[in-house]
């Protein structure tokens, strides 16, 4: 079973490790749900079911057809996330009566290791920025219509519950672990679900939030997926320059949508003072990359309009 960043900081005796883990993941709802499989080496290649095998009835007497599944081979590379946090020692040893500064120049950038990785989670292209992974959007490849996307209207289409429920249709093997969103689609979510009679169920999230369900599916928003998509015909042609967005049903786990770690997860680094400045540095790091071990368990609607 893959490893949860929140059950990660539980193993760590580092109580900045720890604090820096769980600062990461309390501002993203992928991070919350995403497991992570560590791995030793720069990169996992897997197969990918391309077509399955199939049966066939037969008489007494008839010549079996011999059949056998097809497979597509994929390797995820490990990328190098990470920054520095410097703290200027007079900063620090003048203005510790109220918080600690270092603790919180340490969070924040923990903060925007986060945050990029969603961006990329959702976004990343390796052919067009070869320091990144490819993200569940490459993985589904929407600009190419087919059996995990859908999408309603030549150019888009106002959402709607039927919508929805063709969405979490296209996943195989169980129900989606996580419906992902943009805050403008849940709204609209919401809309809907009262003009029915009804509103969304509502539970607590992974870490004890209080979180939206639909179907018995979590709600996850991102920040970062875009309501200005475009669409033409069948395809999404751009993220930018319209007014439509994307929502994704996925299924999380080994046999799924996984990130992938090195060793140890993210790791905080003490560099210690600089030679060029009256400073302290503390480096946070991370080689991660994604992997979509099922290509049926993840799926996209684009064309998504308010």
């Amino acid at each position: 079973m893959a490893l949860l960043l929140a059950e990660a900081a539980k193993l760590s005796n580092d109580v900045l490790l720890k604090g820096v883990i769980a600062e990461t993941i309390k501002d993203s709802d992928v991070l919350k749900y995403l497991p992570f499989a560590e791995i030793v080496g720069n990169g996992l290649t897997y197969n990918r079911v391309n077509a399955p095998a199939t049966a066939d009835w037969y008489d007494v007497g008839d010549t079996w057809a011999e059949d056998a599944p097809t497979f597509t081979q994929a390797t995820a590379v490990l990328r190098i996330l990470g920054g520095d946090a410097d703290v200027d020692n007079f900063i620090r040893s003048t203005r510790m009566n109220e918080q600690d500064i270092e603790a919180a120049v340490i969070a924040l950038k923990a903060r925007a290791l986060a945050w990029e990785f969603e961006d990329t989670f959702i976004y990343g292209n390796n052919t067009g920025s070869p320091k990144e992974f490819d993200g569940i959007r490459v993985l589904i490849d929407l600009t190419t219509p087919g059996s995990q996307t859908a999408i309603k209207g030549a150019t888009g289409a106002t959402l709607t519950l039927d919508h929805l429920d063709e969405l979490i249709d296209k996943v195989q093997g169980g129900k989606p672990d996580l419906l992902l969103m943009s805050k403008r689609s849940r709204r609209k979510i919401k809309a809907l679900a009262r003009a029915a009679g009804t509103n969304l169920q509502v539970g607590r999230g992974v870490l004890g939030e209080q979180v939206d369900y639909y179907d018995d599916i979590p709600i996850g928003v991102s920040d970062w997926i875009l309501d200005t998509h475009t669409v033409s015909g069948s395809v999404e042609t751009a993220t930018t320059g319209g007014t439509c967005s994307v929502v994704y049903a996925l299924r999380f786990g080994e046999n799924s949508v996984c990130g992938l770690s090195g060793p140890g997860l993210m790791q905080v680094e003490r560099v210690g003072q600089l030679e060029t400045k009256d400073a302290t540095r503390t480096r946070l790091k991370w080689y991660c990359s994604l992997a979509a071990f099922s290509a049926v368990e993840l799926a996209a609607l684009f064309g998504v309009k308010d």
